[in-house]
């Protein structure tokens, strides 16, 4: 009966071990949530980031003065809050 008694115990302990220490215990699950939630909000970032540069890119392949709006833009020709008109002379 000793044995028993004696094997369950050390079952119970090996089982809480595994429970707090081992592959698939709190920890690793916590850490996993963690990395998932971190990840999402990543990817959220990364889809208002991706749907911006789409607007973007679909503006300059319609639209010629945007085009040139964005080549002034970069070599500073136009400041930031400044307006850009295409005045096109006949």
């Amino acid at each position: 009966m000793k044995l028993l008694w004696a094997l369950m115990v050390v079952l119970i302990l090996l089982l809480q071990v595994r429970l707090w220490v081992g592959e698939g215990s709190f920890a690793q699950v916590w850490a996993l949530k963690q990395s998932i939630a971190e990840q999402r909000e990543e990817n959220a970032e990364l889809a208002t980031r991706n749907d911006r540069l789409y607007a973007e890119v679909r503006n300059l392949r319609n639209e010629q003065s945007a085009v040139e709006e964005r080549a002034r833009m970069n070599l500073g020709l136009i400041q930031e809050g400044e307006t850009f008109f295409l005045v096109v002379e006949n």
